[in-house]
């Protein structure tokens, strides 16, 4: 039986189960949080606050979320695996980097190139996160994410994605990749990936949902990609109820075996650090949670006339075929 890499280690595909593609235990800023956390960070209150929440996912009957938090978002395994020693969900961990435009000046002379040379750096950083495991853990990483926003493919990003077709070519793990729906960067994301050979029924684009595009939506998925309809809550960028208007119109049309679910939520955001700010964001944004899928979303596709056979794609059958495609 096939299997994938999990913080708690390999399991089989089928276990997946119910998958959420793109949700983050935390996003944070490690140098600040290392400098600055004592006015804003307490461990112990936060990896509790953490398994409370991804508890109450797990029993709104998510069996698994993806999260993407990379190098650029405060990649911390060691933390991850002691929430999850403590609640019964499957988490999956990326490899990868997370940049709006330039890259780390760590990598800035070294690498074709550069003034040192020899091969890329984040080549090799990825590739052994996949096939040995993360930061000295033996947790390995089965996706690989990345960034391609409205700057658009900058030299320090096509350094990164350049970077990230040669391990999916190396590892066979698939890809999920930012993007920025109201400038269409899928495209540029999707045309870069195909003249590197890659298999573009490998990758997700995410926040592709952010648009109502029908047009753009399915350019995306009729090149074989998957769109990630995963910022649910986060009314901001587009409203629930449009949301779920273009997935319904999108499931009419036949595309619900290329449809991912998410919210891009967290257990905390040090973006919104402390009391006064997080009670802000939950006045701004109170349904961006990991359960406003399962108690809001799922029933308006349903009164909406989803099928339950393509809910379940969008859930169970298009996660388990993404991960199916890692060699």
């Amino acid at each position: 039986m096939a299997t994938v890499d999990t913080v708690r280690g390999p399991v089989e595909l089928d276990a997946l189960g119910v998958t959420l593609m793109h949700e983050h235990v935390f996003v944070l800023t490690p140098d600040v949080m290392q400098n600055y956390g004592h006015e804003w960070w307490d461990e112990d209150v936060r990896v509790a606050d953490a398994i409370k929440k991804l508890g109450k996912l797990k029993a709104a009957g998510v069996d698994t979320i993806v999260d993407p938090t990379v190098v650029g978002l405060g990649r911390y395994i060691p933390r991850v695996q002691r929430i999850n020693a403590e609640v019964g969900i499957n988490i999956v961990a990326a490899t990868g980097l997370y940049t709006f435009d330039a890259i780390p000046h760590f990598f800035d002379y070294r690498g074709p190139g550069t003034l040192l040379g020899g091969p890329e750096p984040m080549t090799e950083m990825f590739v052994s996160d996949i096939r040995e495991g993360i930061s000295g853990t033996d947790v390995k990483a089965a996706f690989l994410k990345c960034v391609v926003e409205e700057a658009g493919l900058t030299p320090g990003q096509t350094r990164v994605q350049t970077a990230i077709c040669e391990t999916h070519q190396e590892t066979g793990v698939p890809i999920t990749v930012h993007t920025n729906a109201a400038h269409q960067t899928g495209r540029l994301a999707l045309e870069f990936y195909a003249k590197r050979g890659v298999d573009l029924a490998k990758v997700v684009v995410g926040h592709a949902g952010d648009s109502n595009d029908l047009d753009y939506l399915k350019w995306i998925m009729d090149q074989g990609a998957t769109i990630g309809c995963d910022r649910f809550g986060l009314d901001v960028y587009n409203p629930t109820e449009d949301r779920v208007a273009t997935i319904v119109a999108l499931c009419a049309q036949g595309y619900a075996d290329r449809i991912v679910l998410g919210h891009d939520a967290n257990c905390y955001i040090d973006f919104v650090a402390g009391e006064a700010a997080q009670a802000m964001l939950k006045e701004v944004a109170p349904n961006w949670h990991y359960r406003h899928i399962s108690h809001e979303v799922l029933p308006a596709l349903r009164e909406r006339g989803v099928a339950e056979d393509q809910i379940h794609a969008m859930l169970v059958d298009n996660p388990r075929r993404y991960f199916t495609a890692a060699g």
